[in-house]
């Protein structure tokens, strides 16, 4: 198998929280399945990333000023990586604020996309696959009753990724109300990391 590195981007405060768990049994099962396979866990909380977009990024944003250094150094950190892993806990039916702050610093004009003055839009990152882990509280049902879900999949899969070509291969939201226990969401946990693997090894073998 073709030794694959993926990038695991994690946002929660709390080292101790089951989102950071979740993050874990992902790699550990990645890790696993080829131990040629590398893995890099990006915690913005812990790292200190700064999600505010500032003027200097405004000025990027226009093609008048260069691109901070820390948006860079993490777009490089997306570039050695085959897949992007995002884990996260839902606050408000969406991601945290410090990882859409992420997003809206890393995921720059000119990089994952370029817009044109007539509106056209070309999308960059086609060759980036990308597996969202969401880690809720309230249960499944719910989000489906009230149609949260599917707001989140519009928001995120298609609203951020599919417009820079980013395909996303595995969307999962992994409930706590749903599971007797939280080994059960790890146990998961596992299983989306081995499948992340096995899609790989199938990918090279074609």
């Amino acid at each position: 198998m073709k030794p694959m590195h993926s990038l695991i981007v994690v946002s929660h405060p709390s080292p101790a929280a089951l989102t950071h768990a979740v993050a874990t049994e992902i790699e550990r099962a990645i890790t696993t399945a080829s131990p040629a396979n590398s893995v890099e866990i990006a915690d913005l909380s812990e790292e200190g990333f700064d999600p505010r977009f500032s003027r200097s990024d405004v000025a990027a944003f226009n093609v008048e000023g260069p691109l901070a250094d820390d948006a860079r150094a993490e777009q490089l950190r997306i570039e050695r990586a085959a897949n992007l892993i995002l884990v996260y806990p839902v606050y408000w039916w969406s991601m945290p604020g410090l990882l859409k702050g992420w997003i809206d610093r890393v995921f720059t004009n000119g990089w994952a996309y370029d817009e044109s003055a007539d509106g056209k839009v070309e999308k960059k990152l086609g060759w980036l696959r990308v597996h969202l882990v969401a880690v809720a509280a309230a249960g499944s049902e719910m989000y489906t009753r009230r149609g949260y879900l599917q707001a989140m999949r519009t928001q995120i899969d298609h609203g951020i990724f599919d417009y820079c070509g980013a395909p996303v291969l595995s969307s999962n939201m992994l409930s706590i109300a749903d599971a007797d226990t939280t080994g059960e969401l790890l146990v998961e946990a596992r299983r989306i990391g081995t499948q992340i693997s096995v899609g790989e090894a199938s990918r090279a073998a074609a």
